[in-house]
């Protein structure tokens, strides 16, 4: 059962990269993407029920399926209001959902604090000039088609928090045995 939890959950991160990617590149994240990651979702929560010695505690308890589409719910709803005041585009509000399904509801105060961060981030780097060696290649001329645009692809922040967020678990345990 490990195993397919692990498929999945690879699966999931590629098809998360994906969302950032086409959001890069066109500010788009496709309702399809969307709809991939959350029956890829559903399918983990089907092998871990039925892995699950305690089927009560892993679909009721915060740290369970009920936390996750808690958080999924609350970040969903989160995303149409800033949606509403035009701070978000649709395909980032959708994008809400499968990533609070992905990261739980214990995971929410990491992801809040490092899309933060990485927000921050990306509004000083979007103030540096980019260096004219390298201002003909195609990332940074999209780079420079966002800074002059001013719409960010808050996907992409969102992606790469939540990969951070997933990754904390698996660095605290390697510090540990350090």
């Amino acid at each position: 059962m490990l195993e397919t939890v692990v498929v999945i959950n690879s699966l999931s991160v590629l098809l998360f990269l994906y969302a950032a990617w086409t959001d890069f590149r066109t500010w788009k994240i496709h309702n399809t993407v969307v709809l991939a990651l959350m029956t890829l979702y559903a399918l983990r929560a089907v092998v871990v029920l039925l892995g699950s010695d305690d089927v009560g505690a892993a679909l009721f308890a915060s740290s369970g399926i009920g936390g996750d589409v808690g958080a999924g719910l609350l970040m969903f709803m989160l995303g149409v209001v800033l949606w509403a005041f035009r701070l978000f585009g649709a395909g980032d509000a959708k994008l809400f959902l499968p990533i609070g399904l992905f990261v739980g509801w214990h995971g929410m105060l990491p992801f809040s604090f490092l899309l933060l961060v990485l927000g921050i981030v990306t509004l000083l780097v979007l103030r540096l000039p980019v260096p004219l060696r390298v201002a003909h290649l195609g990332f940074f001329v999209r780079i420079d088609e966002i800074r002059t645009s001013r719409k960010i692809p808050y996907g992409v922040l969102m992606v790469f928090a939540l990969l951070l967020t997933l990754a904390l678990p698996v660095i605290r345990q390697q510090l540990q045995l350090s």
